[in-house]
């Protein structure tokens, strides 16, 4: 049996063994971790013997002689590669395809993170069981980059008319939302002027704004020029010109935006676009907040959205990548418009990551796909 169906096995093993009371507060992600923890320490005995024998049998590789990185997610793995270059070696814990939220770490992720030089994540509350997992091994000569303490983080914004976690979705509570949109528009400009309205926890989606991203991409540089100070000039010089192509996105969305007829953007589909959206001036409407657990939305909060593509005669609704694109495709039925993909490089498709998406590649389409959703 391989190593990741092991660790699964045991899970399961682990999970039929609930009853016992120390296991009664934890997850499902929880105990599979506690399982992967578990093997851990079997699977390294077995790895450092394979190395051994594979070290003396073949000499030392050249992967072996580049700083190991792994990115959590893909918009920091991405921006890794771009400054790491021919003397990082970057790999991405959560697979293209995968929803984060499921993702089930195996004992081979933990010897690879065990082993890793730098380790860049995002930090925010769904990150939690990183933490955990961080907590677990030695990261005495490991450096840690945790996105969220780079920038200046927004609180998550639930505006009117946009999905509650904890609502119940059931089509007899329509009324109780009846509020019409003359008094929504009202609020959204209160949040706009105020920068929040009904706020929750801090949303994690900082690279989607472009400055963002150069910070990022700054921090990431300075990471790898001290852990390893041999290649710094050229990390230093790979993020310099990679900054330089970052500035060129981040004029493209600001030139969309100021040559647009509107500025509305409707999403029938979670919303992981507030720094976006409060970098480059748009106003937004959708059926959850970023951080959503949602999938399914009310019939009230499905008909808001309607009212609003009609009322404003909005060409396109927008749907995020690896959606189930259900809501967006209702909204589009209803009122004649096209559906479109926003990314939120969060995590791409297998196909789009072994076609070689990028960051830029997948930015400059959402420019492009703005620029149809705003004129």
């Amino acid at each position: 049996m391989g190593n990741d169906a092991g660790s699964r096995c045991f899970a399961r093993k682990m999970l039929r063994s609930c009853s016992d009371s120390r296991f009664q507060n934890l997850s499902i992600k929880g105990i599979i971790l506690f399982a992967a923890l578990a093997s851990f320490s079997i699977l390294c005995g077995c790895v450092a013997l394979a190395d051994k024998t594979a070290g003396s049998a073949s000499g030392t590789s050249e992967s072996d002689d580049k700083t190991k990185v792994i990115a959590s997610i893909f918009a920091p793995y991405d921006l890794a590669r771009q400054v790491g270059g021919d003397y990082a070696e970057v790999s991405m814990l959560v697979p293209p395809g995968s929803e984060t939220h499921s993702f089930e770490p195996t004992p081979r992720d933990i010897v690879d993170l065990q082993e890793c030089d730098v380790f860049i994540y995002v930090g925010g509350e769904s990150d939690a069981w990183l933490d955990d997992l961080l907590s677990s091994i030695d990261t005495t000569d490991k450096r840690i980059v945790r996105l969220m303490d780079i920038v200046d983080t927004l609180e998550e914004v639930h505006i009117e008319g946009m999905q509650e976690d904890d609502e119940i979705v059931s089509d007899e509570s329509d009324d109780e939302h009846g509020q019409d949109f003359e008094e929504r528009r009202a609020e959204q400009d209160e949040h706009d002027s105020d920068a929040h309205g009904h706020v929750g926890e801090q949303d994690e989606h900082v690279w989607t704004s472009v400055p963002n991203a150069k910070s990022i991409v700054r921090a990431i540089a300075d990471v790898l020029m001290e852990t390893d100070s041999v290649h710094a000039a050229s990390y230093d010089q790979n993020a310099t010109d990679y900054l330089q192509q970052l500035d060129e996105l981040d004029d493209q969305f600001r030139e969309v935006v100021a040559q647009a007829n509107r500025t509305t953007v409707v999403f029938g589909d979670r919303f992981p676009f507030l720094y976006l959206a409060e970098e480059y001036g748009l106003r937004y409407y959708a059926a959850f907040s970023g951080c959503s657990t949602q999938t399914e939305a009310s019939a009230n909060t499905i008909a808001a959205l309607i009212e609003r593509v009609k009322e404003e005669q909005i060409p396109v609704v927008f749907k995020i990548e690896l959606s189930n694109h259900k809501i967006a495709d209702t909204i589009a039925e209803q009122t004649g418009t096209q559906v479109l993909v926003l990314h939120a490089c969060h995590n791409i498709s297998k196909d789009d990551f072994v076609a070689g998406a990028t960051y830029l590649s997948l930015m400059e389409q959402n420019v492009a796909n703005l620029r149809i959703a705003l004129n």
